[in-house]
């Protein structure tokens, strides 16, 4: 009886090893189908820029021999054109990765940008082009703000003014009264002189009475 456990515990090791084993087989199958999908990708790209490579030294060769033929090109001047062909086909197959990676960049930088922008056409990181129910007034005390993503503060160091600003006619930014201007002051001087030696005499004292009466307009406004 006991030769019969310990043959049965023995098989449960057995089972629990190939188990084991089994499970670590599974994982190093599962990771060599992902490195040969890896492969197989890599190798798919790799052959369409051979075929492209292979299109660009075709296209450069006949360009070559057809003016050797047809035009008379001196050898030379052909292999010479041959050479810089094939140059550029591998310049370009070479560089075009390069290409995609940095106008993917590029793409991707400006989607940024212009996603940016047209937050802050819509008030930006303030109210989404909404106007504050504090838009035009004072705040005399600390009063909070809704802005994109948290809270602002307002008159904390003392009373502030929320209010429109303008530019006006010499280009400066400031902010714009409406009404309150003074009004124009009309002063009327009727002299009457018998003759204009009379009105030399008195052109004195009707300055002081001009400059008089400007002063009670000036300070009446």
């Amino acid at each position: 009886m006991d030769d019969l456990n310990e043959d049965i515990g023995t098989l449960k090791e057995m089972l629990e090893s190939l188990q084991t084993e089994a499970s670590g087989a599974q994982t190093v199958v599962s990771n060599f189908t992902r490195e040969l999908g890896s492969l197989r990708g890599e190798m798919t790209y790799t052959d369409k820029e051979v075929k492209s490579l292979s299109r660009s030294f075709g296209s450069g060769l006949r360009s070559a021999f057809d003016g050797l033929v047809f035009d008379g090109m001196k050898l030379s001047d052909a292999l010479e054109s041959i050479s810089k062909s094939m140059v550029n086909s591998a310049y370009s197959a070479a560089i075009k990765p390069v290409q995609n990676a940095v106008g993917g960049a590029l793409a991707s930088g400006l989607n940024s940008i212009g996603s940016n922008l047209s937050l802050f056409a819509d008030g930006g990181a303030f109210t989404q082009g909404r106007a504050s129910s504090i838009a035009g007034g004072i705040a005399s005390q600390p009063t909070s703000f809704p802005m994109r993503g948290g809270m602002g503060m307002l008159g904390e160091a003392g009373p502030e003014a929320i209010m429109p600003l303008s530019r006006g006619p010499d280009g400066k930014l400031g902010v714009r009264t409406e009404g309150g201007s003074a009004k124009p002051v009309t002063v009327v001087m009727n002299i009457s002189t018998p003759d204009a030696q009379s009105f030399r005499r008195s052109q004195s004292q009707v300055a002081a009475e001009m400059s008089r009466a400007l002063g009670r307009g000036q300070r009446n406004r």
